[in-house]
């Protein structure tokens, strides 16, 4: 999906099956859940999380989505952080995130940085594995700066 998503775009909205897999596959390899995906996300919330894809037939463009953005962050690490983002900025990086930036690479972008912090579990999907966990990290960040 990073190099060419339209090929997998074609089966993602033709094919409730390809949705599927490819829904099941990118959760069970991005979230932190040791192997066994059922123990941090449920069946009925994986279901519900594919009909937001399946109703509207947006797996193709979600998929483009990565091929666009990735781009951008590979050039980011690789060199150029591009404008500086001055307003206050929180950070929390989790332990299984596909990018894992490290906080001196992060001030480069980001040079008001009020708050990081690097959670022990979590994965891509931080706010649907472990949703207590990632409010209190955003409770955390907003405090500092009422």
């Amino acid at each position: 999906q990073s190099t060419r998503p339209q090929t997998v775009g074609y089966g993602l909205v033709d094919s409730p099956a390809a949705l599927g897999a490819w829904i099941v596959e990118k959760f069970w390899s991005w979230t932190d859940s040791g192997g066994d995906l059922h123990r941090v996300i449920a069946r009925d919330e994986l279901l519900d999380n594919l009909m937001l894809y399946w109703l509207p037939g947006t797996g193709a463009s979600s998929a483009r989505l990565y091929w666009g953005s990735l781009r951008q962050v590979n050039e980011w690490i690789s060199g150029s952080a591009g404008a500086p983002v001055t307003v206050p900025t929180g950070c929390s990086v989790f332990p299984k995130e596909l990018q894992r930036p490290s906080r001196r690479w992060a001030e480069r972008r980001f040079p008001n940085i009020r708050y990081w912090n690097e959670p022990g579990k979590g994965g891509h999907f931080a706010a649907f594995e472990q949703p207590a966990l990632f409010v209190d990290e955003v409770r955390s960040f907003f405090r500092l700066v009422r």
